[in-house]
């Protein structure tokens, strides 16, 4: 993998470049859908294809329970599995390790643990972690991490920080002794909203050297000012030249905000979950479409928005959908909504390349704040 920056904005930290990969060249900044157990709910990878999606996330913890990796294998790995010709990023599992804390234990050595399927038991360490997600065959893999929720005292979160960072350097030598070449690997930073803890955890990263990093450990309950002031912090700590990933956050406004703080790869489950349950952004703001008031509205879900949904079917069509428990409801809401967030990342780019992001920037500073980043359900399964 090697990443090239190829324009920056003058009046703040946003930038734009080119992420090249095994499986295609990845424009920056850039949204990733989120594909759990190796799809997006929902949606086909045609349509994906036609959306214009560069790169799909998949989690380590859920396809090693189900299929498992070896099965994955058999297929030639997780790109021909899922016939996903494009590039694949693998979360590690580190975050089942906080949102599944009730069916298992934290030790030096990993995570020890019961599925939540069928109640196996099983143990998850930072070697495990590396080997399922080689024998997956994404393009980018992360290393395994201890993610902590904003409730947590100083004292657990420094202690999430440091073992995160042992097991990041176990990660890495477990990367580094493989024989095949290995999917790149991404560290991630923790220390909750605490600077002194963040910028340790930066420097334990940087010493042992990763080809990106992730900056983890938000959107699990802290306010909105809170996680963009940790993001800008912490991407300023971070190498210049190499891709810089805020995981589990958030809103389109949330984007806009985190690029101007140096922020190049972003993922979360909000345009797919929120479809689900009947919500759709637009360019006014986010709309419940299950309301009553969408029962005779013959517009578009956003008149601004050229997707296919939008061009073809009704806000009041949309809204029968939902409330008759239509399939195709939830299938539409997803496809507008990934749309949607697509739209507002290549809206960036060319807003970075012409020299007028600030004007982007200052119309999400003048909306009313919203309480969606801290949100502890915005997180990275879909």
């Amino acid at each position: 993998m090697r990443f090239e920056i190829t324009d920056r904005d003058p009046s703040s930290r946003a930038r734009t470049g080119l992420l090249h990969t095994a499986h295609g060249l990845i424009e920056t900044p850039v949204f990733i859908p989120v594909g759990t157990a190796g799809t997006v709910k929902g949606v086909s990878p045609e349509e994906l294809e036609r959306l214009g999606v560069q790169i799909l996330l998949a989690n380590t913890y859920h396809l090693y329970l189900r299929p498992g990796h070896e099965l994955v294998r058999e297929f030639g790995g997780l790109h021909d599995f899922m016939s996903w010709p494009h590039a694949i990023l693998t979360d590690s599992g580190g975050y089942q390790i906080m949102s599944l804390e009730r069916l298992g234990r934290v030790t030096e050595d990993g995570y020890e643990f019961r599925s939540h399927l069928d109640g196996s038991r099983h143990f998850l360490s930072p070697e495990k972690a590396i080997e399922i997600q080689t024998t997956l065959g994404p393009d980018i893999m992360m290393s395994l991490d201890h993610c902590v929720d904003y409730a947590a005292t100083r004292e657990i979160t420094r202690s999430a920080m440091k073992l995160t960072g042992r097991w990041a350097r176990r990660a890495k030598a477990a990367s580094s002794a493989r024989s095949l070449p290995a999917p790149a690997l991404f560290g991630i930073v923790q220390g909750g909203i605490d600077s002194a803890l963040r910028r340790e955890s930066v420097e334990g990263l940087v010493n042992i050297g990763f080809e990106g990093y992730g900056i983890g450990g938000l959107s699990v309950g802290e306010p909105e000012a809170a996680t963009y002031d940790v993001c800008e912090y912490t991407a300023g700590l971070l190498p210049e030249d190499r891709p810089r990933y805020l995981m589990g956050v958030g809103t389109p406004d949330d984007l806009v905000e985190c690029v101007a703080r140096g922020v190049d790869m972003f993922d979360c489950v909000m345009p797919t979950r929120e479809a689900r349950h009947g919500s759709v952004f637009t360019s006014e703001g986010r709309i419940g479409i299950r309301s009553a008031r969408f029962a005779r509205d013959q517009r578009p879900i956003d008149p601004a928005c050229g997707c296919p949904v939008c061009r073809r079917f009704s806000r009041g069509y949309l809204r029968h959908l939902f409330v008759a428990r239509e399939s195709l409801g939830p299938i539409l809401a997803t496809r507008h909504n990934i749309q949607f967030y697509l739209d507002t990342l290549r809206e960036i780019r060319q807003a970075i390349r012409s020299g007028e992001y600030n004007e982007l920037w200052s119309k999400v500073r003048l909306k009313p704040q919203s309480d969606s980043v801290g949100n502890p359900e915005m997180n990275r399964e879909n």
